[in-house]
């Protein structure tokens, strides 16, 4: 549901920091010394970018985060470049570099603060995002649930389940390929196909759905190529007891992933892709997915039971699904599928879980 009341807040601090830049001295004799004047300029900067990134967030839901926050990166900066030079031409004030650098960095630095949280939390909703329509036209169709199959060269499994099922949906949980990385000449000739496969299912009235996992980056150009395409929690169709997540994010101790899941997904990291020659982005994306292979093995072998259920609770009356954990499990309302190796799918049929 779009709030766009949130925007009062943000434009009301805009409208202050003009008003209060058009004075000669600041209210009440008011004088800050450097640096104050500089920590001052940063914070209420950062409470601005804070302010325009909540009403986004609530407003464009199609988003994802990184988008999201280096937009209002460039907002902050623009609005800050502009102020600085309405006050040159305010008699007592002065236009300073330092001044807009401050502001600058204050924005950052308030993303940064209220992305905090969800290194500790379940309120992941900042960095989910979702495009498409979460409606099948034909909710009694059989739908095919494919959870981590980690693909490489060969889609295994795929072409068997659709020639014996044509008539089925499809839900993809992530974690399709070893590693997914979603700019132009990083993907690979088996990725084409299955974006290929997509488009046939597609064309042939079969609705498809792809929720990223912690193996795919930067993917939403590609997002009009399926019906829903979405990341982070709050996966879910409408007219069906059915919600989900890749299951990544279910565990809130693993603070070491929490923390790597921000970073390889934030606005930095994609700018620095863009920017790197195809031959050193190979490299870097054959570094992550070893690294990926790993890491943090402490966490991935032990199922957090726990956690998982409190995850399945928080969805009553439906059946919750995630994938990740490579072990068939139940909790609850809530069922993690198994690994999806050698085509091992499930399906979602007549409101039940069962293997394909």
């Amino acid at each position: 549901m779009r709030m766009r009341w949130l925007w009062i807040l943000p434009l009301a601090v805009a409208a202050t920091i003009v008003w209060l830049s058009g004075q000669s001295h600041y209210p009440g004799g008011i004088h800050l010394p450097p640096p104050l004047d500089k920590v001052v300029h940063a914070s209420v900067f950062g409470f601005l970018a804070w302010a325009v990134d909540l009403a986004l967030r609530h407003n464009r839901p199609d988003l994802p985060m990184y988008r999201r926050h280096l937009l209002v990166f460039g907002m902050v900066a623009l609005f800050g470049a502009a102020d600085e030079w309405h006050q040159s031409f305010v008699p007592g004030r002065a236009c300073e570099f330092g001044d807009w650098v401050a502001d600058a960095l204050g924005g950052g630095l308030g993303l940064l603060a209220g992305s905090v949280h969800m290194l500790f939390t379940r309120r992941l909703a900042a960095l989910s995002w979702w495009r498409g329509t979460t409606r099948r036209s034909d909710p009694t169709r059989d739908l095919i649930l494919v959870a981590d199959p980690h693909w490489a060269a060969e889609l295994t499994g795929l072409e068997a389940a659709t020639a014996r099922f044509p008539e089925a949906d499809w839900l993809f949980l992530g974690d399709v390929f070893d590693v997914w990385v979603g700019m132009p000449g990083m993907e690979t000739a088996a990725q084409g196909a299955f974006l290929h496969w997509v488009r046939d299912r597609r064309t042939a009235g079969r609705w498809v759905g792809l929720w990223l996992g912690n193996r795919e980056y930067f993917l939403e150009r590609h997002a009009n190529g399926f019906d829903l395409m979405g990341e982070g929690i709050g996966g879910r169709l409408e007219g069906e007891a059915l919600a989900w997540e890749h299951g990544d994010l279910i565990n809130t101790a693993d603070r070491q992933y929490r923390l790597w899941n921000l970073v390889s997904r934030s606005g930095p990291l994609w700018l620095l892709f863009r920017w790197m020659p195809g031959s050193t982005a190979h490299r870097v994306s054959a570094w992550m997915e070893r690294k990926l292979r790993t890491t943090n093995s402490t966490y991935k072998l032990a199922f957090p039971r726990e956690a998982f259920r409190l995850a399945a609770k928080a969805h009553p009356g439906t059946t919750f699904l995630t994938g990740h954990f490579h072990t068939h499990e139940v909790e609850a309302n809530g069922i993690a599928l198994p690994w999806a190796h050698e085509g091992r799918f499930m399906v979602w049929r007549s409101g039940k879980v069962d293997p394909l």
